[in-house]
């Protein structure tokens, strides 16, 4: 469905960027691995988008005042205008300025962002998205993190950016094999990097991207200077039921009722993906409905808190899922996940992280932890600040938030 115009010409043209950096090969030039592009959606798959929205077929409202049987219809409806309203030129030249590229690891085409900082003395550091996520989650907070000075902070804390598509997600190929899971991708980050010239790096992770950065950290614990985690992955052992403070009880309660009424999603996506993925890649109703669910139950959508993802961020995300065609290969993610991850805390503390780590906890974060949970397995946890606001998608709902927790993460690491 996407076409890519590709192009050898280097550096990378920056020119309409609000990303100030420069991209320069690591040391013997040019190397055939990597390629940018510019994406260039054809015409006809915009038109053909605009047409299913004006023939959507809408079921009636739901029988309840709240969100308990999914997305009401009346938000339905804003968000699907939303969905009508993004300008995908518009975008396309942002994303494209931002600088694209493409690498072909293990066999499959990965995608990614890369921003070199100003700074010479810039800290490498890679981003990992999750679902119902995607690179877009991190569009706002590159600029602060690659050039701090234009953007009030210190140039000690400047980061060369890396920003990679999962596989099966947005201009990442979808893997026609099984075994893409955290540890294949970890290892696939850590080739990357190693494309790119960067031996140490910091890793930064939500969402499944929090999954993979840990795995990442676990394998690369002499390459990976420090972990910075929104949703560090440690569970409580049964144990703590019985001895949880009153803080942790909620918590437990919380994860619990969460398995019980909000998971249901994630079952579906790891058990029968190819089912599901049919209707997705079918309708930019059903992609828009099941994406956005989460993109509200997840956020902190109080508006004294800035009232969560805001519909044109969320339709954006729901475009990109829709235009590259990737409703069942996202989905396929869980399938492979599931059977990857940990299945208890005590699977998960088998698999300890010695590398400095540092989490920030957002208030509406479905899966909420407990210090002392996460500190059995992060056996070096430097920092753990929880904040006054902010979700599952820190990088939409409080960017600045965000730059400031990660510069505060590696300042004592570099």
């Amino acid at each position: 469905m996407i076409r890519v115009r590709q192009s050898r010409a280097f550096p990378w043209p920056w020119a309409g960027s609000s990303v100030r950096g420069v991209w320069t090969y690591p040391a013997g030039g040019v190397t055939p691995d990597i390629e940018p592009f510019a994406i260039s959606v054809p015409d006809a798959d915009l038109d053909d988008l605009r047409s299913r929205l004006d023939r959507v077929r809408l079921p009636e409202p739901e029988t309840v005042a709240d969100a308990s049987q999914g997305v009401p219809l009346d938000h339905m409806r804003a968000l699907l205008a939303a969905l009508r309203e993004v300008d995908w030129r518009a975008r396309e030249k942002t994303w494209n300025a931002i600088g694209h590229f493409r690498t072909v690891i293990v066999g499959l085409e990965l995608a990614f962002w890369h921003v070199r900082s100003p700074e010479p003395e810039a800290l490498p550091l890679l981003l990992t998205h999750g679902w119902p996520g995607s690179i877009l989650e991190f569009e706002q907070v590159i600029g602060p993190l690659t050039d701090p000075v234009a953007h009030g902070g210190d140039r000690a804390d400047a980061f060369d950016v890396v920003v990679p598509s999962l596989p099966g997600f947005g201009f990442s190929g979808r893997p026609a094999r099984t075994g893409w899971n955290p540890a294949r991708t970890a290892d696939a980050w850590g080739t990357l990097m190693s494309r790119l010239g960067y031996d140490r790096f910091g890793a930064h992770g939500g969402d499944w991207g929090a999954f993979i950065s840990t795995e990442l950290a676990r394998r690369f614990p002499s390459r990976v200077i420090g972990l910075h985690l929104t949703m560090p992955v440690a569970s409580p052992l049964p144990q703590d039921r019985d001895t949880a403070t009153p803080a942790e009880a909620r918590m437990i309660e919380r994860r619990d009722l969460h398995l019980a009424d909000g998971y249901g999603f994630g079952i579906q996506m790891g058990t029968r993906p190819q089912t599901l993925g049919y209707a997705l890649v079918d309708s930019p109703a059903g992609l828009a409905a099941w994406l956005g669910e989460k993109f509200a139950a997840y956020a902190d959508t109080r508006a004294e808190a800035g009232g969560g993802v805001s519909l044109d961020r969320q339709a954006e995300g729901i475009a990109l899922y829709w235009l590259t065609g990737t409703g069942a290969s996202t989905s396929r993610w869980y399938w492979e996940t599931l059977r990857w991850t940990p299945r208890s805390a005590e699977e998960e503390n088998a698999r300890p992280v010695t590398v400095p780590t540092a989490c920030s906890l957002f208030p509406a974060e479905p899966w909420p932890t407990a210090r002392r949970w996460a500190e059995r397995r992060y056996t070096d946890l430097r920092s753990w600040r929880a904040l006054d606001r902010g979700g599952h998608f820190p990088g939409l709902e409080q960017p600045d938030v965000l730059v400031e927790e990660v510069r505060n993460a590696f300042r004592g690491l570099r």
